[in-house]
């Protein structure tokens, strides 16, 4: 299939689903209604349809297209399909930002504490790895740097955790740590809008420089290619994204791992043109996942980064069944 052609299509899907994840709720308000109720002063209708779902519906589209993207950007730049966001240690150490603010009640006190202590978690996350990994630091240095600041970042949360002498809050961090769109309002899009449209242009300009990549490090540096510009535009750009996803998301994995790779053979493996198709692939599992924690159990509060789980976890392991089979 053409790039277009796909591109297209998938915005076709993202479109459709926002609408649909727009109409579907459990207020009982028809389509029409809905729509109309949007755009006028229809009482406890337009209330629900500007306060809660127009809300939940952007930062799905926005959240999913952040950790599509940033998963291609991280695949192309590791030259590996196994590789995630979460690799540098982001998500982590967004999530124990958000947990120390419900711990200590700051989020309690202002309801804005918890996605502004976790992009403070992103951001010394990023100060962190470039510290021990250094600005010149090779893929393998990027990435034992993540994977120890994850691992610490783990650590401290389950260490916030034991030592919560309230169950209450122990219990609203294990919620949040599952992922969830719900309750969330327009000042959570404004606050993370300008972290992901930032650190999606810097990803989006990556795609020359990853294509190049695909053909070995000294390959790329032939060709021009700025290999320390292009690690660090990516932990950059990778950081902005998903500790902002993280903040207003909590939890949400493998939509990074999974959405890449479906559709890497479609656009011929080319990181370049898997970029925008990641984005919007990831944007449309997102806002799939959360019409269908609506949809299956609307009584209850069905967790979005369980509903990911169950259904990545297992391609995952098919994916490295397959990679074990092809001897690679």
């Amino acid at each position: 299939m053409r790039l277009g052609a796909l591109l297209l299509a998938l915005s076709a899907l993202v479109v459709a689903l926002f609408l649909a994840s727009l109409v579907i709720g459990p207020a009982g308000i028809g389509p029409g209604e809905g729509l109309s109720a949007l755009f006028s002063d229809e009482g406890a209708a337009g209330m629900v349809m500007r306060e809660i779902r127009l809300p939940r519906a952007l930062l799905g589209l926005m959240v999913g297209a952040a950790l599509g993207l940033s998963g291609a950007a991280m695949q192309g730049f590791l030259r590996n399909p196994l590789a995630e966001p979460g690799l540098i240690g982001t998500s982590a150490s967004a999530a124990l930002g958000a947990v120390i603010s419900i711990h200590t009640g700051l989020y309690a006190a202002f309801a804005l504490a918890l996605p502004l202590a976790a992009l403070a978690g992103a951001v010394a996350s990023v100060l962190l790895i470039l510290l021990l990994a250094g600005p010149r630091g090779q893929a393998l240095s990027l990435i034992l740097a993540g994977i120890a600041v994850s691992a610490l970042a783990a650590a401290l949360t389950s260490l916030v955790l034991n030592l919560s002498p309230n169950p209450y809050a122990a219990s609203e961090i294990v919620f949040w740590l599952m992922g969830s769109l719900a309750d969330r309002s327009m000042l959570h899009v404004g606050l993370t809008a300008p972290f992901l449209v930032a650190g999606g242009a810097a990803l989006l300009t990556l795609g020359r420089g990853l294509d190049a990549l695909t053909l070995g490090e000294d390959a790329a540096a032939s060709l021009g290619v700025n290999l320390r510009r292009l690690r660090l535009t990516l932990v950059l750009g990778t950081a902005a994204l998903i500790g902002a996803a993280t903040a207003v998301a909590g939890a949400v994995g493998f939509v990074g791992l999974v959405v890449p790779h479906l559709l890497r053979r479609t656009v011929g493996a080319r990181p370049s043109a898997l970029l925008p198709a990641s984005a919007l692939g990831g944007a449309a599992m997102i806002l799939a996942a959360d019409i269908l924690t609506r949809v299956i159990t609307p009584e209850r509060d069905l967790k979005l980064g369980v509903l990911t789980a169950l259904v990545g976890a297992p391609f995952f392991l098919h994916l490295v069944r397959k990679m074990g089979r092809e001897g690679l």
